[in-house]
């Protein structure tokens, strides 16, 4: 595979940085995704929620800030086709899909002037997008939080052997959290990063103090995957209520319906509170302003660093 002399998610983006924030459920809206691309990241809205009409006027506003951003579309849970139609008439230029299939959802996507990205998180799955047309990828690996696929591979592994198949751009998700993940991310070749667990504890995250610190307070194995042998395979932070899920083995129907009292009221144990391993990388809440200017002070400096020692065909 040769390497891009352009870097072509900034290209599909107008970001300034090849940074962007994940698509949570109902804390990826304005708030945030505004935040992030003003610091020079790619503020992503959400649609996962379902709220539909609160989801629009969402998109409306953040185009209104003139701000490069993009919209999610999660297949699998949109109940029909108003957010694509939406979304295809509202100038968006960014689109990431995932949760299912995009095959239906690029003809429209692309005849609106859209560039379309497909999480995935196996090789098969890629290969398959690509053969559909997808502009780029978004390669998660299992140590993200969310929702997961439960035969996981971790982003270190799945990035190497993707990009061994495909020629795409690639989007990093999973396991980073900084520059020191962006730098490998790079060095496997992604040309950009995608980071959900770190911008939930950032200061203009809308959630719950509760919910930031305990993401704060957990270490590298803070985390369960749950529900493996069902769907939706889930990361979340542990806690009495996924110890519980844990130790049954699946997850009840009704897992999620009160997962807004974790958001907003800070209740940890009123749902699985999503995080990915990075929780235990993360020690402290920061502005995206300050998260961004560090991911890139690190990632040149690690750069450098590498650069200094294959000029010098040194391992140092």
């Amino acid at each position: 595979m040769t390497t891009p002399a352009t870097n072509r998610v900034l290209a599909h983006t107008g970001a300034r940085y090849p940074i962007i924030q994940a698509p949570m459920g109902w804390i990826a809206r304005t708030q945030l995704a505004s935040a992030v691309s003003r610091a020079g990241g790619l503020g992503i809205i959400e649609t996962s929620s379902g709220e539909t009409a609160n989801c629009q006027a969402e998109i409306t506003k953040m185009s209104a800030l003139g701000l490069p951003f993009g919209v999610n579309l999660p297949i699998r849970f949109l109940k029909d086709d108003a957010m694509l139609r939406f979304v295809c008439a509202s100038g968006v230029k960014f689109v990431t899909t995932s949760a299912g299939s995009p095959a239906k959802f690029i003809a429209p996507l692309k005849d609106a002037g859209i560039t379309v990205y497909h999480a995935v998180p196996t090789v098969d799955a890629a290969l398959k997008c690509v053969d559909a047309g997808i502009d780029g990828l978004v390669v998660e690996g299992g140590e993200g939080g969310g929702f997961k696929n439960p035969e996981e591979v971790s982003t270190l592994v799945l990035l190497q052997a993707i990009r061994a198949r495909v020629d795409v751009p690639l989007v990093a998700a999973g396991g980073i959290c900084d520059g020191r993940g962006m730098a490998a991310a790079f060095a496997l070749g992604a040309e950009a990063v995608q980071m959900g667990t770190r911008f939930v504890s950032c200061a203009e995250s809308p959630v719950h103090a509760n919910y930031k610190n305990a993401i704060i307070d957990a270490g590298v194995t803070g985390t369960w995957m749950l529900n493996t042998k069902a769907s939706p395979c889930i990361r979340a932070l542990k806690s009495q209520r996924t110890q519980a899920i844990h130790e049954a083995g699946l997850m009840p129907a009704d897992s999620f319906a009160d997962i807004q009292r974790v958001y907003f009221d800070g209740d940890m144990e009123a749902a699985p509170a999503l995080a990915g391993q990075t929780a235990g990388l993360i020690d402290s809440v920061k502005t995206a302003q300050q998260i961004i200017d560090d991911t890139v002070q690190e990632f040149f400096a690690i750069s450098q660093r590498m650069g200094a020692l294959a000029a010098a065909r040194s391992f140092g």
